[in-house]
This record gives C-alpha cells, sequence and structure tokens, in this order.
C-alpha cells in the first residue's frame, strides 16, 4: 500500500494529538494504513511504535510550521 509523506506527517501529528506520543515517521507510515485498508471487526491488527519520535520531533515543527 503506498503512502505518501503527507499522510504520514498527518498520521503522525493525529498519533501525537491523541495518544500523547511522537511516532518515528517510519511508524506514522504503518498507522497510515490503518485509514486505507479495510478489516473485519475480527481482525486483530498489532503495530509495532519503533523508532523514536523525539529524533523526528524537528521534521514535524518544521512541515508543520509549528
Amino acid at each position: 500500500i503506498a503512502i505518501t509523506d503527507e499522510e504520514a506527517m498527518a498520521s503522525g501529528l493525529e498519533i501525537s494529538q491523541l495518544e500523547g506520543i511522537i511516532p518515528a515517521i517510519e511508524t506514522a507510515h504503518a498507522f497510515t494504513v490503518l485509514q486505507k485498508k479495510q478489516f473485519k471487526p475480527t481482525d486483530i491488527v498489532v503495530i509495532n511504535l519503533s523508532g523514536r519520535g523525539d529524533k523526528d520531533l524537528n521534521t514535524y515543527i518544521d512541515y508543520f510550521k509549528l
């Protein structure tokens, strides 16, 4: 599933706002897949929050002009 950088950055910001964590940008790509893929109610989805989003903090700040 192709994910754009814009979609990943938006997902990263959303996870930060909802969960209070800063996901690494690579992990934000994985979260974006949840919005594009159809799951059954019985499906179990596991996402590993790998990496440290604090290392990407300046990238988020620059991207969103925060």
